[in-house]
């Protein structure tokens, strides 16, 4: 029992992480949001946005938590992780530096009243949340069954991974998002990284989807196995430790004029 324990304590702080990470991403974009209303008014609609967003994303949590299991839906989560950590990655590598990722945000905000700043922080929070929600799940699902019984269609401890993990998401918002951007600007390639620890996320929901019981192109017990999840936390350390130790996060060395 305490190696089951163990298991989602390690998964929840995984969560945490990875959620603090893309926290300092999201911050900066309700930032630039934000950054048009007079100075007194911007921390007030941040505030307010997420309080909005709060009530949004336990709504999406307790309806998530009844179509779990629904392949489908599993298919559909999978498929937009690898969709959301792959586009940044090429985006980081190929395409508009990290400054320009968010243009488009600065842009429609420009002009707007308040109350329409407000909503929009809202929304775009709730975007934040579904990525962060189905990062949540399919890290929960991989987990063995709780003794705690069921919530919906969800395992009651799977189902309070998923809730922690989404607490998370917007007191890491709030109060430590700083942090986290100071430290993305340290180590610059900790953003790809988190994104590349989506998509493998996204690779996990995908072997649960295969595993599943209507599909069975995976055995069952598949994504539950010792070897599987050996392998799944082998490479999600690996992805964490080339971003810590990637070259981008060394200081340029001055050149001699």
């Amino acid at each position: 029992m305490e190696s089951l324990w163990l298991e989602y304590a390690w998964a929840l702080l995984i969560l945490i992480g990875l959620e603090g990470l893309l926290s300092a991403d999201n911050a900066l974009v309700l930032a630039v949001i934000a950054k048009h209303l007079p100075d007194e008014q911007k921390k007030r609609a941040i505030n307010y946005g997420i309080m909005m967003a709060f009530v949004f994303r336990f709504a999406a949590l307790f309806a998530i938590s009844f179509i779990a299991n629904v392949w489908q839906v599993q298919a559909i989560g999978a498929a937009y992780l690898l969709y959301l950590g792959l586009k940044h990655i090429i985006q980081a590598k190929f395409g508009k530096k990290n400054e320009d990722l968010h243009k488009d945000d600065k842009q429609a905000a420009a002009g707007k009243g308040f109350w329409p700043t407000v909503g929009k922080i809202a929304l775009a929070d709730l975007a934040f949340a579904i990525d962060s929600i189905l990062a949540a799940v399919a890290l929960a699902l991989g987990l063995p069954d709780s003794p705690l019984g069921d919530f919906g269609g969800m395992d009651g401890g799977k189902f309070i991974v998923v809730v922690l993990g989404g607490v998370a998401g917007l007191v890491l918002i709030k109060y430590a998002a700083t942090w986290f951007v100071k430290l993305l600007a340290q180590r610059p390639a900790l953003e790809t990284t988190a994104y590349a620890i989506v998509a493998w996320v996204g690779v996990k929901l995908a072997v649960i989807t295969l595993a599943h019981e209507d599909i069975a192109v995976l055995d069952h017990h598949f994504p539950h196995s010792t070897g599987w999840t050996l392998v799944f936390y082998a490479v999600l350390i690996a992805l964490a430790l080339l971003g810590w130790f990637a070259p981008s996060n060394k200081p340029e060395k001055a050149s001699d004029s």
